[in-house]
């Protein structure tokens, strides 16, 4: 069968494109759904392999990649996504290996029970088939949506932002050298080959019945059109509001250690905070932490109580409150403890990742089961809302909807299941 022709820059009949690209995915997830672990994670091994020998051509492309971004003046955050180094590479290519060595999620029996009339029933992991993937900017979910797909025996077309074209065409390259090797099929995981953005509605459309789930992975804009022309089952990734509340009894130290790595460590990440709480019982809090976020480079916006602490606060409006600015940049208030921090949440948040800071073990409790949120976490940074930092190998993105998946989503996520029935002749009165 010949490859795929359309590249960027040629003409051609896009649509019909993409319903061949459909069709060869849908073909690859029949073979896929019945390969072999050993064989999933020959392909990701080798994979893995490919982008190390192949960093300085990596480079390279992004170099041209990073060049475009900087010509259309895209903000310091975007970059920071955008830009691979010799470390992030190294990066994908160790989550290829984490993700090979995961145990294999499909055949897994998630249950097993049986009736009075003697049938064994049995519910059985699956893959859910071919999975659309539709990202911005950042080059690696190149290779983490296809080796997550891959491992779940799931066929993979991808989608990658304008932005990153150069460098996942490449990281592309590497994937399907490893599903080469592997003996697997190359239509795996297809990268769409052009940056129309026509592309994306064809895929939302559902390829003629090919793509069994989308998932996008960008920015608000992104996925509110995702959730509003998608004819496909979506797993939302809404932006990452996230919250950090310092409560009266939280030890000052470790807030201040959390609040800098939850907000500093990287800007440009959905799992970076946003909007710092204090207790207005802990007030005393409030002006050492937000003079360690002024003085480390970070732009705060404070109600009155925090621009009364520090001169260089700015004022906040209510627009900052609902921001994700994935910037140095936090917006901060003073809440009535736990429940005014729970409601403040509830009212802005984006349901992806929130932390309280306490040594109160019941105010800890109440807050990790009356916030809803995919991820709750209890006095550590927030950064590690990560399929990785997980144990998951990588993520496909932060599921912040309520149904199949939540929180991150990784391997075990991109499974369905089906009921397996054994009997011994029984039939139904």
């Amino acid at each position: 069968m010949e490859s795929l022709k359309l590249l960027d820059g040629e003409a051609g009949d896009l649509q019909a494109v993409m319903l061949d690209m459909g069709r060869r995915a849908r073909k690859a997830a029949r073979k896929l759904a019945l390969a072999m672990p050993e064989q999933k994670n020959r392909a990701l091994t080798a994979a893995a392999a490919q982008l190390r020998a192949r960093t300085p051509e990596l480079i390279a492309a992004n170099a041209l990649d990073m060049a475009n971004a900087r010509a259309k003046d895209l903000t310091s955050a975007a970059l920071d996504r955008l830009s691979l180094d010799a470390a992030r590479i190294a990066s994908m290519a160790q989550s290829l290996d984490d993700i090979a060595g995961l145990p294999d999620p499909v055949g897994r029996v998630l249950e097993v029970f049986e009736r009075p009339n003697g049938l064994r029933i049995e519910r059985v992991a699956t893959p859910l088939g071919v999975i659309g993937v539709i990202f911005e900017s950042r080059p690696n979910v190149t290779a983490d949506a296809g080796g997550l797909c891959l491992k779940a025996g799931n066929a993979a077309i991808l989608r990658a932002g304008s932005e990153s074209f150069h460098s996942s065409r490449l990281i592309h390259d590497c994937l399907v050298a490893g599903l080469r090797e592997a003996g697997l099929p190359e239509d795996s995981i297809a990268l769409v080959p052009t940056r129309d953005r026509a592309a994306v509605g064809a895929m939302l459309g559902g390829l003629d019945g090919a793509i069994d789930v989308i998932v996008p992975r960008g920015g608000k804009s992104l996925v509110a059109r995702v959730q509003a022309e998608a004819r496909v089952p979506v797993f939302a990734h809404l932006e990452g509001l996230v919250h950090v509340y310092i409560d009266a009894e939280a030890d000052l130290a470790k807030a201040q250690k959390i609040v800098l790595n939850a907000k500093l460590r990287r800007t440009g990440i959905c799992g970076a905070a946003e909007t710092m709480l204090v207790d207005r019982a802990g007030e005393r809090f409030l002006a050492p932490l937000v003079a360690a976020l002024l003085d480390a480079g970070c732009e705060v916006r404070g109600d009155a109580a925090t621009q009364a602490v520090d001169a260089r606060v700015k004022p906040v409006s209510e627009v900052d409150w609902r921001t994700e600015y994935l910037d140095a940049i936090i917006a901060v208030k003073l809440i009535d403890g736990v429940a005014g921090a729970i409601e403040h949440i509830e009212t802005y948040g984006s349901h992806h990742t929130d932390c309280i800071v306490t040594e109160n073990a019941a105010t800890a409790e109440r807050f990790l089961r009356e916030v809803d949120s995919a991820i709750v976490i209890h006095n550590a940074s927030t950064q590690f809302a990560d399929g990785g930092e997980f144990g998951f190998g990588a993520e496909i993105g932060i599921a912040t909807g309520r149904m199949h998946a939540r929180g991150p989503v990784g391997v075990a996520q991109l499974t369905s299941f089906k009921y397996l029935v054994h009997g011994a002749g029984q039939t139904r009165p």
